[in-house]
């Protein structure tokens, strides 16, 4: 298994490095159009992808499927890979929301944002990394962390229901804070440099950008304490779990361009997203009792996430439409 997942590591290294070395070496405005063009790559690549898990598992090539909580055989782990990456890609909606509002807070200019989300996602997989390993070994060892977990995400989904607006409120961020009292911060941006160029008091300084990226970065490490006990809930094959949350987080950035002006219309997908909580956590809570296939967490999952999606477009163009003055 080591080389399987060094291979993909390299993979992803590779992807990333043609990302920002090559197709992006330029900081620029990404349009709505090019972000639409990444996404669909991102996607279409981990759709393919996901046939390379089907006869990596259904062969049991480099030893993949023989560990303890592995996938049988190909098709489970296809199904679970599926259902574990739309899980993924659903949550970090409410992550796309989060990163518009740190942006608009900070007025981030539109072509140095990628270059945040780069460096914030490059943070995320490390840091997810980690957790994802340290939450198939605590399931490993202690079965009754599922429940915790089940828990968590229903108190996440209560959260959400009864805080209905997103706030960001950088004086209240713990690293924030701390990055201030360690390095003196410049007064303005310097185009996309997160060091700057002068000192401040004899010290190096941070730009306002580097604070934009701490803010993101400490915030997908709170979405990741939500979205990773998720995909426990539909596998503990820990190879699984990282690879459907990698490619959920790789298309993050192009997602986040194509819908950032379109944000505002997605109005009741957060209630979708509410839902899923609510299922997942209720289905680990659940587990010694009743015991669901993959393909029904998979089709209630997609099919909550299309019915928010719908619903918001309906209620958006609905209100779009000018009321009659003469009815």
């Amino acid at each position: 298994m080591l080389w399987l997942w060094s291979g993909f590591l390299v993979l992803i290294l590779l992807l990333l490095a043609l990302d920002l070395g090559v197709f992006h070496k330029r900081p620029h405005a990404i349009g709505a159009v090019e972000a639409l063009l990444w996404t669909v790559f991102w996607i279409a690549l981990s759709l393919v992808f996901n046939v390379f898990i089907y006869f990596l598992y259904e062969g049991h090539w480099l030893t993949a499927g023989t560990g303890p909580h592995a996938a049988p055989d190909g098709h489970t782990a296809a199904l679970q890979y599926l259902t574990g990456f739309l899980i993924e890609k659903s949550l970090s909606m409410d992550n796309i929301f989060v990163i518009a509002l740190i942006f608009s807070y900070f007025r981030v200019d539109r072509k140095y944002q990628h270059r945040v989300l780069f460096w914030g996602i490059m943070g995320a997989l490390v840091l997810r990394g980690v957790m994802i390993l340290a939450g198939a070994a605590l399931v490993s060892r202690f079965e009754w962390i599922i429940y915790v977990f089940g828990g968590l995400l229903v108190l996440t989904a209560l959260r959400m229901l009864l805080h209905k607006e997103e706030e960001v409120h950088p004086e209240k961020n713990l690293v924030i804070r701390a990055a201030r009292r360690i390095w003196p911060v410049a007064p303005t941006f310097e185009e996309q440099r997160f060091v700057s160029a002068h000192k401040i008091n004899g010290q190096r300084a941070l730009t306002p950008l580097a604070i934009v990226l701490l803010m993101i970065e400490s915030t997908d490490v709170l979405f990741a304490i939500d979205s990773i006990p998720a995909i426990f809930a539909i596998t503990f094959d820990p190879f699984i779990v990282f690879t459907s949350n990698v490619f959920a987080i790789l298309g993050l950035r192009s997602l986040y361009f194509a819908l950032a002006a379109m944000l505002d219309r997605f109005k009741l997908l957060r209630f979708s997203l509410i839902f899923i909580l609510f299922f997942v956590g209720g289905k680990m809570l659940l587990a010694e009792v009743f015991h669901m296939p993959t393909w029904v967490s998979l089709v209630v999952v997609a099919v909550s996430v299309t019915l928010g999606i719908v619903a918001s477009m309906l209620i958006t163009k609905r209100e779009a439409v000018p009321a009659n003055p003469h009815k």
